[in-house]
């Protein structure tokens, strides 16, 4: 524990790296996610925009990088970071990492929820004479918001933990923070701080998630 006290500043530094690194990713990956999800389920074959070579190339994509280890992930898009950041190292090249790297996640997680509404609820917007993409829009994501909301909540956990690995490649955050002034240095105090610290932040977003997933569905 004296070692965690000595490092209070970098301590602090390292959740706000955390925090940055988590929310920009969940924002990022939400957003890419989401279309692409939708566009998963729109053009399933038979659905309201059904493409069968669309649908089979996006779900190739999506099951080729989804089940890639993330520090592999990290290792294999580093010409990708160099183009769009300029480096594969700190915190804004593994944010844009995580964002790639979680946006498949999302889009499975969207695609499911999606193909959960009630087929009927489709129907009955058909016969009214909407639109397909009006039915998407309108009638299909506001049905499926609150497993999405859950969904979304469920994919935070997995980014808190992306940024943790972070650390391995010179990230920040927390759990550079553990390896570098923690487990290098034999001071287990600074580690159970910093795994204490994780799962509160943890705990905060799944918190607020559940909330808002409940308030989104009581409606």
């Amino acid at each position: 524990m004296e070692g965690f006290l000595d490092t209070v500043d970098v301590y602090r530094t390292a959740i706000w790296q955390t925090l940055f690194m988590a929310l920009v990713s969940l924002v990022a990956s939400g957003l890419l996610g989401l279309a692409l999800g939708i566009a998963l389920y729109a053009t399933r074959p038979g659905n309201l925009l059904s493409n069968r070579l669309v649908f089979g190339v996006l779900g190739v994509l999506v099951n080729i990088v989804r089940p890639i280890p993330f520090v592999i992930f990290l290792a294999a898009i580093g010409p990708l970071q160099v183009a769009a950041i300029g480096t594969t190292i700190g915190t804004n090249a593994v944010t844009f990492a995580i964002s790639l790297a979680a946006a498949f996640a999302v889009s499975r997680i969207v695609e499911q929820s999606l193909v959960n509404v009630d087929p009927g609820v489709v129907e009955a917007a058909r016969a009214a004479g909407a639109s397909r993409l009006r039915i998407l829009f309108g009638v299909v994501l506001p049905e499926g918001l609150g497993p999405l909301v859950l969904g979304y909540t469920f994919i935070f956990v997995g980014i808190v933990d992306m940024t943790a690995q972070a650390g391995l490649v010179g990230g920040g955050g927390l759990g550079q923070y553990a390896i570098t002034y923690g487990s290098q240095r034999y001071d287990w105090g600074v580690v159970y701080v910093s795994v204490a610290t994780i799962i509160v932040i943890v705990q905060v977003g799944q918190f607020v998630g559940n909330r808002i997933a409940r308030g989104v569905l009581r409606r």
